[in-house]
């Protein structure tokens, strides 16, 4: 699970990226789409089968790379056709995504009628 400070951004990089690079490529990525990989932020990325992503972050005095690979089904992506960059998400619908779930639509429950 990670925590996420306050102040500090998520970037959900849109499409999929070769699951293959490391940090050093990643890191190269994220400067690419003028972000700096060491501004403290979150860049997540995901593989083109969507059932792995990676997240990269500076926690001050490295770069650190959390990935997970997901068992059962996909992670929930934007669909972007044709387009490139990236979005930013909130730390709650971060670990939504990387829990599995649907963090566009997340199944709410059902409120009780009556207590008791």
């Amino acid at each position: 699970m990670l925590i996420v400070p306050a102040g500090v951004k998520v970037h959900l990089a849109l499409g999929y990226t070769d699951m293959r690079k490391g940090i050093d490529g990643l890191a190269m990525l994220v400067q690419e789409v003028k972000k700096d990989p060491f501004s403290g932020h979150l860049f997540a990325v995901r593989g083109k089968k969507a059932s792995m992503l990676k997240v990269l972050f500076w926690d001050g005095n490295g770069l650190c790379l959390f990935t997970k690979r997901i068992d059962q089904g996909r992670f929930v992506w934007p669909v972007t056709a044709g387009y490139d960059g990236s979005i930013t998400l909130t730390p709650a619908q971060l670990a939504m995504l990387i829990e599995g779930i649907d963090w566009r639509a997340p199944e709410r429950v059902r409120k009780p009628a009556i207590a008791g």
